[in-house]
């Protein structure tokens, strides 16, 4: 039992996770796509929603999505209000209906202004009052937010599928491998490796998580894929370490990486992690370069990153 005030070795380890979490979830702590398997609850609305961080980082397909549908649902909202200001609110443009007044909203919306179409007294001329700031408003939030989802760095590291267990200098090593899949280039890229697993304490189960030390922690340049590794020796948490034996004590290996990205000379991360049945005992990672011949230059073929081989 630690003395009041003294942070215990284990409380140091847990990486933020919490004593909680640690103890009685059950669930993998950090899924394949780096996000956190946790959840918050219990906060309103108003005060866990960020919208502006919301856009900035959801998926593409769903950020064009929301555009799109915010631009139509503006333009069917004035549609109707034009139409709410009478039949004669608007001059021009064959009959009156809701096409008319969608399209008028429109060019009205975006600045056009075709002339064919007029707003007719004053109820209608106020609705386009309306719409015109409306549309200013709307265009520079959607240019700010186009700008600042194409100009925040981030990374796109690519993880091999599995790690390994495979033959290292006469003893054994937990290796996985990793590729950037952008064109451009990451420089002092540092890696982190955390071995998690569950053991008895007092009558119950509890993580435990152990700094794993490896073989190379950084790279200076990270042109090429780069196959990260934790000799297995000595001094080693995985010494002894059976498959059986991580299985039972649902073992993880959390992964965190970081790097400084060239073209916005800003620092940038990545994670991931690798539960028990993801590692493959007794293989060894395939070659996935193709060495050059003469003047040629050295390919490296990422389709192959997760290719593997069985080891004797």
């Amino acid at each position: 039992m630690t003395r009041p005030g003294v942070v215990s070795e284990e409380e140091i380890r847990d990486l933020g996770f919490g004593a909680v979490v640690a103890g009685e979830s059950r669930q993998r702590l950090l899924n394949r796509d780096g996000s956190f398997n946790v959840e918050r609850r219990g906060l309103r609305l108003s005060s866990s929603l960020s919208l502006y961080h919301l856009l900035l980082t959801t998926a593409w397909t769903r950020f064009a999505g929301l555009l799109v549908g915010s631009y139509l649902l503006f333009n069917a909202a004035f549609a109707v209000a034009f139409l709410l200001c009478g039949p004669d609110a608007l001059s021009g443009g064959g009959d009156a209906g809701f096409a008319r007044a969608f399209f008028f909203s429109v060019e009205t919306f975006s600045t056009i202004g075709y002339g064919i179409v007029g707003p007719v007294g004053m109820a209608a001329n106020l609705v386009v009052t309306a719409e015109a700031l409306v549309g200013l408003l709307w265009l520079a939030l959607a240019t700010g937010l186009l700008f600042a989802r194409f100009s925040r760095p981030t990374a796109k590291v690519l993880f091999s599928r599995t790690a390994v267990i495979a033959p290292y200098h006469g003893i054994k090593a937990f290796e996985f491998r990793i590729a950037n899949a952008r064109s451009s280039q990451l420089t002092e890229v540092q890696a982190k490796v955390v071995f998690v697993r569950f053991e008895e304490v007092g009558g119950r189960a509890v993580r435990r998580f152990y700094p794993l030390a490896l073989e190379r922690d950084s790279v200076t340049f990270f042109p090429l894929a780069w196959t990260i590794v934790h000799p297995i020796d000595e001094s080693s948490p995985l010494r002894g370490v059976t498959s059986d034996e991580l299985r039972a004590r649902d073992g993880e290996f959390l992964v965190l990486l970081t790097g400084v990205e060239e073209t916005f000379a800003q620092r940038v991360h990545a994670r991931s992690s690798y539960k028990w049945d993801e590692i493959v005992w007794g293989a060894k990672f395939s070659d996935i370069l193709r060495h050059p011949r003469g003047n040629e230059v050295m390919t490296m073929d990422v389709g192959r990153l997760n290719a593997i081989e069985p080891t004797a």
